[in-house]
């Protein structure tokens, strides 16, 4: 867990870019609420034939802004993360829901006029193991005992392999559009990646998988109040 702490910080530090100095701008803080959709999947080595899976999030969000064109956001975030597995034309069906509480903090670049503004995110993430849930149609324990099923050029361990690292990490980036309603409350509509760090099971010459991390596509609906 310290590993991961440590990488974390690292990332944050170097996930701010470069700003030359301008003039003193007066500091605007905000905070807010988001929701939205996510599609999910993992980049297995061996591969694993796979499509999205579709999921939800949602969170609380912090905003501090003390330059023009540049702030800092940090979020609380549940997002629901794993994979779907294809079958082709065969009716099975097989599908890993890993939920987690997530931690971006976030350099955050916007322009535009004090009515609409056009943003960019990016940073590290840092996320904690909810809970986990599989959907399968079939014996996960014992797959190439069920009839048809297409052992064949197939990995199927994942299917009950318990998962190792419940500390995940990574670096998000998405770009969104802001709304001013009034001075004081705005709408945010904002699409995202994410592309995970760690993997999922172990990734040791003795693992049947050299890698397991994550990736994400979010779309969220947020709204902001600013608090000074």
């Amino acid at each position: 867990m310290k590993k991961a702490i440590w990488i974390f910080i690292i990332l944050f530090a170097c996930s701010f870019p470069k700003i030359e100095a301008q003039e003193h701008y007066a500091a605007n803080i905000s905070v807010g609420v988001k929701a939205g959709a996510s599609l999910s999947r993992a980049m297995f080595s061996p591969g694993v034939k796979q499509g999205f899976l579709p999921g939800t999030t949602g969170g609380l969000m912090f905003r501090y802004i003390e330059e023009n064109h540049f702030g800092l956001i940090a979020e609380i975030n549940y997002i629901d993360r794993g994979w779907k597995e294809s079958f082709d034309e065969l009716p099975f069906a097989f599908s890993r829901r890993l939920s987690y509480l997530q931690i971006p903090l976030l350099a955050h670049i916007y322009f535009g006029s004090d009515r609409a503004k056009f943003f960019f995110n990016a940073g590290p993430e840092i996320g904690f193991l909810l809970k986990e849930k599989t959907d399968a149609n079939f014996d996960i324990a014992n797959p190439g005992a069920v009839e048809n099923f297409p052992t064949a050029n197939r990995n199927t361990e994942q299917y009950a392999m318990p998962i190792k690292n419940k500390i995940d990490y990574g670096i998000s980036a998405g770009i969104g559009a802001e709304v001013n309603l009034n001075p004081k409350n705005s709408l945010l509509l904002e699409g995202r990646f994410y592309y995970g760090l760690n993997n999922i099971f172990g990734a040791n010459k003795k693992d049947v998988f050299a890698a397991s991390n994550g990736i994400s596509i979010l779309v969220t609906l947020g709204y902001m109040f600013r608090i000074k």
